[in-house]
């Protein structure tokens, strides 16, 4: 044997190497992120929000998918405790207010915008996103932020609990968005975050006092799923 490689396809080897290190370029730029994240704001909405409350009666976007579990299940039949507590609570009715409560909520976050949030937020809620947006203001970040979309609404539990002020509802909710999120310094240098499009899943619980006149759904916690 001469130790040559004879009619072995080099070339074919050296093409592979290559396109292995392309894929791993790739995929440290647009991998997934999962969660909404206080410290690094989800992103604003390039659409108006569904309505004003989570009540309202829009419809939510076609390509959003909706996960609604049947009264066949645990989680279904609770759905139906609501109804019967809360006059014309309807789940699909619910989940366009979620998504539209999604948009403002992130993008109130970014944009450091407390009314917004105070409205939407329980109070302890609120607590944890304002000193958030504090702690980026005193750092002199910006946050840039924007949903290309909601892939999916899912609600996975839900919770009744009774108690002097009536019957406390909570129930939880998988937004999964496609988003692009990143803060800039000072010096408008990225400190956080990427420009390329980041699917971001989320899971959000809103409570409410069921059938109390000026109760609303608002958002208790948001966190990573």
């Amino acid at each position: 044997m001469d130790g040559s490689l004879g009619h072995f396809p080099v070339d074919i080897v050296i093409f592979a190497l290559i396109a292995a290190f392309l894929a791993l370029r790739l995929r440290s730029v647009l991998g997934k992120k999962a969660g909404f994240q206080v410290t690094q704001a989800p992103l604003p909405a390039q659409q108006p929000p569904a309505g004003p409350v989570i009540d309202g009666k829009a419809e939510p976007a076609p390509e959003t998918r909706l996960d609604i579990p049947g009264p066949s299940t645990r989680v279904g039949a609770l759905l139906g405790q609501v109804a019967q507590k809360e006059a014309g609570f309807v789940p699909q009715q619910f989940m366009a207010g979620v998504e539209g409560a999604f948009r403002q909520v992130v993008e109130a976050y970014a944009a450091g915008n407390r009314n917004v949030l105070k409205e939407r937020l329980t109070p302890d809620a609120y607590v944890a996103f304002e000193a958030a947006i504090t702690a980026r203001e005193q750092a002199g970040e910006t946050q840039k932020s924007e949903i290309r979309g909601i892939d999916s609404l899912a609600i996975e539990d839900v919770r009744l609990n009774d108690g002097p002020a009536g019957t406390a509802a909570s129930i939880d909710v998988r937004v999964v968005s496609d988003q692009v999120s990143f803060a800039v310094d000072r010096d408008a240098k990225p400190v956080t975050g990427t420009d390329a499009v980041t699917e971001f899943s989320d899971l959000w619980t809103f409570e409410k006092l069921l059938g109390v006149a000026g109760s609303s759904w608002r958002l208790a916690a948001a966190r990573s799923a």
